[in-house]
């Protein structure tokens, strides 16, 4: 079902594969820096709950397992490394037919989510529990299964997604059939729901969407509807979202701020925001507060969602600053990403925090060498960065590489797999979820 209003479809069609790769581990230590070896991937457990009345249950080594095919997202890439064989082990079918469905529920909800569409080929049963509501109340009460990376980009203007699980270490593509056919680009991503705009004709549009389960809606047209920079906010308590649409993308700097609300399904006109000089489009959003660069008057330029008001901090960048990149981190804390140097053999990536109290930023670590020059290899490549939940991703256009930073664990890791990017992908952060809804 597709159209203005939105639409919502059944993902259970084509094949779900995995990759496991190797990544390579580096770790800050406040005395010392220290190589780290991957740890191994956990082990799987091959269950079936399906039957048929009066079949013969016999021990897990003496029965004969059937691996099929499983419904879901298109296989990628099938890579192992040091994966050492052990057989599956099968369980009783009268277990799994015995159990109380609030109890399946429980489990299930526990699944990662990219392995649901498994588990829903294993019988109608199955099936059918993924699909109910009790199944999703159970799911969103479960915390987060970890971050994932969600690679967007156009291929002969069909558009193309793939999801990278950090921690399955794992890369799923996911078919975008189920969107309209528009010029569009990705906005950005929050608790599970991924917003795109576009044009369609000459008309500009945006629709935010749940790529788990194919539902997606366009959002009603903005009073000044022009293409802007815009940032999706999502709220898992009370299933909301928030779409802020800031100034024109080309410049123009007489627009309102116009911030949209799922709850009321209608945009709100807030403060122009004051003439200044931005540094990049790239914004940042965090403690219900968003974040631009500014060249002139230098600093920051803070919006106030709670207040609809633009507010100047003058937080001067470091010296020598070639490029910076603002990214949001968790309780409050805002993080500057660039390089510095004037040369490429005096060039390094560093990291910096903002002092709210002293409007200062702070140095917090800095990339190794190895891994900058792997990144980039010449002065001039340009490179992209966000974050999420403290986590700061690197992405290089001309090497096709992702580099990850835990910055509370202090360590560096490469991300595999990031050479499927073409030069015009654009990278976010996603948290796969059952639950988050388009309304």
């Amino acid at each position: 079902m597709s159209g203005d209003g939105g639409g919502v479809s059944e993902s259970g069609a084509g094949e779900l594969g995995s990759s496991l790769s190797r990544n390579d581990v580096y770790q800050e230590d406040d005395s010392c820096s220290k190589a780290v070896s991957p740890l191994g991937a956990p082990r799987s457990r091959n269950t079936s709950p399906s039957g048929r009345a009066g079949s013969r249950n016999t021990s897990p080594s003496r029965q004969k397992v059937v691996k099929t095919k499983p419904r879901g997202f298109d296989e990628e890439t099938a890579a192992t490394f040091a994966k050492p064989v052990h057989p599956d082990v099968q369980m009783e079918d009268n277990i799994w037919a015995m159990l109380p469905e609030d109890l399946l529920n429980e489990i299930l909800a526990r699944v990662p989510p990219f392995m649901i569409f498994r588990l829903r080929s294993v019988c109608k049963r199955w099936n059918s529990i993924l699909q109910d509501s009790s199944f999703l109340k159970f799911h969103s009460e479960v915390p987060s299964h970890g971050p994932c990376l969600l690679t967007f980009w156009n291929n002969s203007q069909i558009p193309q997604c793939s999801v990278f699980s950090l921690p399955l270490k794992t890369w799923y593509k996911i078919p975008l059939t189920f969107l309209p056919q528009w010029a569009f680009w990705l906005v950005g991503s929050s608790g599970g729901l991924v917003c795109f705009s576009g044009l369609d004709g000459l008309t500009f549009k945006t629709l935010v969407c749940n790529p788990l389960t194919q539902a997606w809606r366009t959002l009603p047209s903005m009073h000044y509807n022009q293409q802007r920079q815009m940032i999706m906010v999502a709220n898992r308590t009370d299933r909301s979202f928030k779409v802020i649409a800031t100034s024109d993308i080309y410049g123009d700097k007489t627009l309102p701020t116009e911030v949209y609300d799922s709850k009321l399904n209608t945009w709100s006109v807030h403060q122009i925001m004051p003439a200044v000089n931005l540094c990049s489009s790239k914004m940042a959003f965090c403690d219900s507060r968003l974040y631009l660069e500014t060249l002139s008057p230098l600093g920051l330029m803070m919006y106030r969602l709670d207040t609809g008001c633009w507010e100047h901090i003058p937080a001067k960048f470091p010296r020598s600053l070639l490029d910076g990149y603002l990214v949001a981190g968790t309780q409050k804390r805002l993080f500057l990403v660039g390089r510095i140097g004037l040369y490429s053999t005096l060039q390094s990536m560093r990291i910096w925090e903002l002092d709210h109290t002293k409007i200062m930023w702070v140095e917090i670590s800095r990339m190794p060498p190895k891994y900058f020059r792997a990144l980039l290899r010449l002065s001039a490549e340009r490179f992209e960065c966000f974050g999420q939940d403290n986590l700061i991703c690197f992405t290089s256009w001309n090497q096709g590489k992702g580099l990850l930073y835990d910055v509370d664990k202090k360590v560096w890791s490469w991300i595999a797999g990031c050479a499927l990017q073409s030069y015009n992908s654009q990278v976010c952060f996603y948290e796969p979820r059952f639950d988050a809804s388009i309304h």
